[in-house]
């Protein structure tokens, strides 16, 4: 068989049909005016048809380096119409953002219940998307990174700090799909805004003297939320897992938070003091649905609703630093044995060989101490 029978002219005046121009190289015309470009070849002992582009849009100079690259791509034991999909893949994901989403996609996983709580995702929706999410990922540098987290590197730096770790994984998983992307760019953006600032913030929390007061004001109050930020101080619990918290955790006076319902650590019991209790059996009565505390349309109550009836007090306290409210007022006013007071908030305090030996989850002496507690709340 000839190579490379075909020229424009001839091209152009031949009919509909097959027509060969050599080396598996076939110009296809339904009519005379159109056709497609189809080259043959065998991959991995099989015959397969892979088009190169409609004609006469696609020239025969530029068809014939079509198939020569897919003839090198076939010599080299590679199947080019697989290459040719990866690589419309790879062109899906040219945004950073799409490359963000990918990479998320990708992590859920590991991450607790799925990433849904929006943790892993929120310093890049806040600080990264905004500015470059519509920027092809290929083009971040240093410099951009660098322009864009200058604002917040010592101001916020936790939140730049993730920022820039999670942005480093979206480049790693951009250049796994093929993208010619800097692996380096997130660490030289570092070296150029260098060492960050870091001051503590401890989140504000209420003088434990000022707490039963408080929590009668939360009686007079109508609404889920007082209710929900009283559960809150009586169990330590963190905001989202009250406001998450539903019946079928609740089994006696035990409220059983699983793993994937806390921040960290494993499983963990806590025990219900006869007030929080009496809270429960409230709002089984109260709720139509499985958790304690629905807002609207049986939706679980907002991140921000207990920190709101905290604000609309007039307090700069927030539910979060009930915490250390308990853990100052148990310092102070009990006897109580550090490991034990550490065990009330859920903090991991047998490590090493004494965790291997200490099995046990302190549940009757935190019991103790949490209805001693909640008699503190409670007292006129």
């Amino acid at each position: 068989m000839r190579y490379n029978a075909l020229n424009h002219m001839t091209a152009k005046n031949l009919g509909a049909g097959k027509h060969a121009d050599g080396q598996g190289l076939w110009l296809v015309k339904r009519e005379k005016a159109f056709g497609k470009w189809v080259l043959r070849v065998a991959v991995h002992g099989s015959r397969r048809e892979m088009g190169l582009g409609r004609w006469p849009d696609v020239s025969i100079v530029e068809a014939r380096e079509l198939a020569e690259g897919a003839r090198k791509l076939v010599r080299a034991g590679n199947d080019p119409i697989a290459a040719r999909r990866r690589a419309k893949r790879v062109q899906a994901l040219l945004t950073v953002r799409e490359a963000v989403e990918g990479c998320f996609d990708a992590r859920k996983a590991e991450l607790k219940r799925d990433g849904e709580a929006g943790r892993w995702m929120s310093p890049l929706s806040v600080h990264i998307l905004p500015k470059l999410g519509k920027l092809p990922v290929e083009e971040l540098d240093q410099h951009l990174i660098k322009e864009t987290l200058d604002g917040i590197w010592h101001k916020k730096p936790e939140a730049a700090e993730k920022a820039l770790n999670r942005l480093s994984l979206t480049l790693k998983h951009a250049a796994a799909l093929g993208l010619d992307v800097d692996l380096q760019a997130t660490m030289k953006a570092r070296a150029l805004m260098g060492k960050q600032r870091r001051t503590t913030e401890h989140i504000p929390s209420m003088p434990y003297e000022d707490a039963p007061a408080f929590y009668q004001r939360l009686k007079a109050m109508e609404g889920v939320s007082p209710v929900a930020l009283r559960f809150l101080m009586l169990t330590l619990g963190r905001t989202s897992e009250v406001r998450l918290a539903t019946f079928d955790e609740i089994a006696a006076d035990i409220w059983l938070l699983t793993a994937d319902r806390r921040k960290v650590g494993p499983d963990f019991r806590i025990p219900l003091s006869t007030e929080a209790l009496r809270l429960v059996k409230e709002r089984r009565r109260a709720s139509s649905n499985a958790y304690l505390f629905p807002a609207y349309k049986g939706q679980p109550l907002s991140d921000a609703a207990m920190a709101k009836v905290m604000k609309n007090a007039g307090l700069e306290a927030r539910p979060h630093g009930f915490r250390a409210t308990f853990r100052t007022w148990a310092e102070e006013q009990t006897d109580a044995a550090f490991e034990l007071k550490e065990a009330c908030l859920g903090h991991a305090v047998d490590t090493g060989v004494v965790g291997a030996y200490q099995r046990s989850d302190r549940l009757v002496k935190r019991r103790a101490l949490m209805n001693t507690w909640a008699e503190f709340l409670t007292k006129s």
